[in-house]
């Protein structure tokens, strides 16, 4: 399993990839290979200064070896070895039209002294977050959403929707990150559902990416905006790098586990402000925003 899901993100990189530099027009993506001293390594992609996307980064890594007193407690085991493989993305638009997205697919194996599995899991997600609320938006990322997740259970959608908008929100904010998506973690075998099920789930969402995404992009990326909107977009970011380090699992697994730096940070927006007490003008589409923010919304029927 664990060779067969590395080969799929290997190719759905290549994909993502493609995609979003034949729509940014100018900009393609830098990779950089590297090596994590204690076992495995990645391939990195960076997107930058292009004319649609002002920072992304498209990363795969496959990492091994001795699971490290902080994970142990985590996930309340002793000493034992690990494999980690997954697909990470961020996107950062530079037009405050066009929504910051993020996506990760992951697999996860612990093993006993003799090598043998004990314990594998799927988890992952894509989640749309947007500056200014374009509501056709937000429909449309959560019915492909809900299209991945009705071929495999119907009941899938609104209960990765839940943890979604559970997952994403900004508990010192009180506010939620963006408008969601689908959240899953710890999809593990049981008579229901076996591993190659959770795969061809997880992998499904995965192919459903780009169709989420790209068709908004296409739809705002032209857009007029002003210096004001472009300000707002940046105070809004300054939430986003607060989430990713204050709350964010897959940093801070990240950082726990010695992972290469520059790819795990490689979700941080190159612009960003915080504002002292800032609030929007009441009645403004800054506002109009924010009062979504404060509850998560139903955007489609269940």
């Amino acid at each position: 399993m664990k060779n067969k899901f590395y080969t799929y993100i290997q190719n759905l990189q290549d994909q993502i990839c493609q995609g979003l530099e034949k729509i940014d027009g100018v900009a393609k993506f830098r990779e950089d290979l590297w090596d994590r001293p204690e076992g495995g390594g990645g391939r990195t992609r960076v997107i930058e200064n292009g004319n649609v996307f002002e920072k992304g980064g498209v990363n795969i890594s496959a990492v091994h070896g001795k699971l490290p007193d902080s994970m142990q407690k985590l996930f309340n085991v002793g000493e034992a070895d690990f494999f980690a493989c997954g697909l990470s993305l961020v996107i950062h638009p530079k037009s405050p039209m066009v929504p910051t997205v993020h996506a990760n697919w992951r697999y996860f194996e612990m093993y006993d002294d003799n090598g043998k599995v004990i314990n594998s899991w799927f988890g992952g997600g894509q989640d749309l977050t947007p500056y200014y609320l374009f509501e056709e938006d937000a429909i449309h990322f959560h019915q492909t959403c809900k299209t991945a997740c009705d071929k495999h259970n119907s009941d899938f959608y609104p209960k990765y929707k839940k943890q979604c908008d559970a997952y994403f929100w900004n508990a010192h904010r009180n506010e939620a990150r963006g408008l969601g998506g689908l959240f899953f973690d710890y999809l593990k075998a049981t008579e229901e559902q076996s591993m190659e099920d959770w795969y061809n789930f997880v992998t499904e969402v995965g192919n459903s990416f780009l169709e989420a995404y790209l068709p908004i992009v296409e739809k705002r990326k032209d857009v007029a905006y002003t210096s004001e909107q472009r300000t707002w977009q940046e105070i809004r970011r300054g939430r986003y790098v607060e989430f990713n380090l204050v709350h964010d699992k897959g940093t801070l697994f990240g950082l726990k586990t010695n992972g290469r730096i520059e790819s795990i940070l490689m979700s941080l927006p190159p612009h960003v402000q915080w504002h002292y007490d800032h609030h929007p003008v009441a009645g403004s589409e800054e506002e109009k925003l924010i009062k979504v923010l404060e509850k998560p919304v139903e955007w489609i029927a269940p």
